[in-house]
C-alpha cells in the first residue's frame, strides 16, 4: 500500500507542477487552446495518442472485445495506429494546420463556420459537440472503479472526484500546453507500462506459447453461430466474429478522423517536420498501447475460472471485470504501475476533452451570441469557468451511472463516438479537400448521424441485426457520411466561389524551404 500511495503523490505533484509551470502560455486565447501553434512532433503526438486511448480502451473495451473475439481483437490495435494515427496524420495533418490557421479557426465547429460561411453551421456542430462529449467524459472514470476497488479501499466517488479536481487545477492554469506535457510523461508511463503488464500476465500462464495454446483448447459458446463449439476459434487469425471485428476496427480508427478533440491536435503543431516526425511517433504509439491493450484482452477466457461465465459465455461481472481479473493477481509493484497507468490514461483524455468542450462552447456559442465583445482575456476566464463545469457535471453523471446503474447514461456513452465522428468527419475532410462540398451536405451530415445515433438508443430492436449495436451503428454512419456529403453537395447549389477561394487560397501559397526538405529544380 506504501508503494502505491508514494507512486500516485509523486504523479500528482508532478501533474499538477507542469499545470503551475505553463501558466505564462495560457494568458490568451491561442496560448490557452492551441498553446500558440508552436508545439513539437514529440508533444503533439503524445497529445494525440494519450487523448485517443483511455480507461475505456484499456479496461472496457480491451476486455470486452478481447474476451468476444480473442487474439484476434488485436486487429483493432493494428487498425487504430495504421487507419487511426498514421492515415489520420498524412491525410489530415497538413491541411488542418493550414487552412485552420489561415481561416483563424482554433476549434472544428469555428472551422465549419468560416469554411463554409454559416454561422448556423458553428452553432450546430458545436451544440453537438457539447451534448456528446460530456457522457464520453464520464465513461472515462468507469475504468477506474474495479481496479481502485482491486488495489485500494478507497471510495469509488473519493477516487473520481480527486481525480477530477487535479485534472482540473493543471488545465485550468496552464491549457493546452501544460495538457500536452502531462500528455508526454503520461504517455511514457502507458508505453512502458501495457509492455509489463502484457508480460507479467503472460508469465503467469506459462509463457505466451503456453497461453496461445490454452486459449485454443477453449471452445466457441452455443449461442456463436456457425462456429459454435469449435475449438481454436480465440486464437485464430480473424477470430469467430469477422465481420462484427471490423465493425470495432472501422469505428475505434476512422473515429479519430472526425474527433473534435484529436483534429484540434493539428491545429497546434509547429512545423512541416513536425508533422512527418509525429506521423511516425503517434503510429508506433498507437501500435504499442492500443496493440498491446487489445492482444492483452485476448487472453481473458483463460480467467473464466475466476470470472464465472454464465450460460452465455458472459463474465458474471459484465465485461469490466475481465481485465481487472486478468491483473488481480500481479505483484503489488505492478499493480500500482496498472493503477498509475489506467490515471494517466483518463487524465490524458480527460483533461483533452474538457479543453475541447470548453473552448467550443466559449468561443463557437457563447463568444458574439451571448456574451458579446468579449477581450483576449475574459473569454480565457470563461473557458476556465466552464472546464470546472463540464467536469462537475461529468463527475455528477459517473457517480450516478455507478451508483444507481443508469443504463441510459452508458448507452449515450456508448454512441457518442459514433454521433461525433459520423456527424464531423465527412464534412470536415471534403471541406479540406474538396471546393465543391456544400453547406447543405454539411446540415445532411449532421443530421443523419445524430438522429440515427440517438435512435439506436431508444428503438436499437428496430435497426437491423448488423447494426443493432452501438459499435456498428457508429461505423455506418461515418460510412455513410463519406458518401452523403459528395451526393448532397452534387445535388445542391454551387457555394459561393469567393468564399471557396478565399479558403483554398492558403494551399496556393509559395513557400521557400531548405534543399534537405525538397529535390527542387537544376539546370543540367
Amino acid at each position: 500500500m506504501a508503494i502505491k500511495v508514494v507512486l500516485l503523490l509523486v504523479f500528482f505533484s508532478v501533474m499538477v507542477g507542469i499545470g503551475l509551470y505553463c501558466r505564462r502560455h495560457a494568458t490568451d486565447v491561442s496560448g490557452f487552446v492551441l498553446g500558440g501553434r508552436s508545439v513539437g512532433p514529440w508533444l503533439t503526438a503524445f497529445a494525440y495518442g494519450t487523448s485517443y486511448f483511455s480507461a475505456v480502451v484499456f479496461v472496457g473495451y480491451a476486455g470486452q472485445f478481447g474476451w468476444k473475439y480473442g487474439v484476434a481483437a488485436t486487429w483493432a490495435g493494428i487498425g487504430n495506429a495504421v487507419l487511426g494515427s498514421l492515415l489520420a496524420w498524412a491525410v489530415l495533418g497538413r491541411r488542418t494546420r493550414i487552412m485552420t490557421q489561415h481561416l483563424n479557426s482554433a476549434t472544428m465547429p469555428e472551422f465549419f463556420g468560416k469554411r463554409f460561411g454559416s454561422r448556423s453551421l458553428k452553432l450546430a456542430a458545436s451544440a453537438i459537440i457539447f451534448v456528446f462529449l460530456i457522457p464520453y467524459t464520464a465513461s472515462l472514470y468507469n475504468g477506474l472503479s474495479r481496479l481502485f476497488g482491486m488495489a485500494f479501499d478507497i471510495d469509488y466517488t473519493v477516487c473520481v472526484v480527486v481525480m477530477a479536481v487535479l485534472t482540473g487545477v493543471y488545465v485550468i492554469t496552464g491549457g493546452y500546453m501544460a495538457t500536452a506535457i502531462n500528455d508526454f510523461i503520461q504517455g511514457v508511463i502507458m508505453l512502458f507500462g501495457i509492455c509489463a503488464v502484457i508480460a507479467a500476465v503472460l508469465h503467469s500462464q506459462g509463457g505466451f506459447l503456453a497461453a496461445l495454446e490454452g486459449l485454443a483448447r477453449i471452445p466457441a459458446e452455443a449461442g456463436a453461430g456457425p462456429v459454435a463449439g469449435a475449438p481454436g476459434v480465440f486464437a485464430s487469425f480473424f477470430g469467430p466474429d469477422p465481420v462484427n471485428l471490423l465493425g470495432v476496427v472501422i469505428l475505434t480508427s476512422l473515429g479519430t478522423w472526425g474527433l473534435p478533440q484529436m483534429v484540434q491536435k493539428f491545429y497546434a503543431i509547429k512545423s512541416e517536420s513536425a508533422i512527418n516526425k509525429g506521423m511516425i511517433i503517434s503510429t508506433v504509439f498507437a501500435l504499442v498501447v492500443s496493440g498491446g491493450c487489445y492482444f492483452l484482452g485476448g487472453f481473458g477466457r483463460l480467467f473464466s475460472a475466476q470470472l464465472d461465465p454464465s450460460g452465455t459465455g458472459t463474465p458474471a461481472g459484465g465485461f469490466d471485470a475481465v481485465v481487472p481479473t486478468m491483473l488481480s493477481g500481479l505483484p503489488d509493484i505492478l499493480i500500482a504501475i496498472v493503477v498509475i497507468l489506467v490515471l494517466s490514461a483518463s487524465m490524458s483524455t480527460l483533461s483533452s476533452l474538457v479543453l475541447a468542450s470548453s473552448s467550443t462552447l466559449t468561443l463557437d456559442f457563447l463568444k458574439d451570441t451571448v456574451l458579446k465583445g468579449m477581450g483576449e482575456k475574459k473569454q480565457v476566464r470563461v473557458m476556465q469557468g466552464l472546464i470546472v463545469v463540464f467536469i462537475a457535471v461529468s463527475v455528477v453523471l459517473a457517480i450516478v451511472q455507478y451508483r444507481q446503474n443508469v443504463t441510459f447514461i452508458a448507452q449515450l456513452m456508448g454512441v457518442s463516438w459514433g454521433a461525433l465522428a459520423g456527424a464531423f468527419l465527412a464534412p470536415f475532410l471534403y471541406g479540406l479537400y474538396w471546393k465543391r462540398t456544400t453547406q447543405a451536405a454539411c446540415w445532411a451530415s449532421f443530421l443523419f448521424s445524430t438522429a440515427v445515433m440517438v435512435a439506436n438508443i431508444f428503438v436499437r430492436s428496430s435497426f437491423p441485426a448488423l447494426i443493432q449495436s452501438p459499435i456498428n451503428c457508429g461505423a455506418f454512419c461515418m460510412i455513410a457520411g463519406l458518401v452523403i456529403v459528395p451526393a448532397v453537395s452534387l445535388f445542391t447549389a454551387r457555394p459561393d466561389g469567393r468564399l471557396v477561394d478565399g479558403a483554398f487560397s492558403c494551399y496556393e501559397r509559395r513557400v521557400t524551404v531548405r534543399q534537405s526538405e525538397a529535390l527542387g529544380e537544376q539546370a543540367d
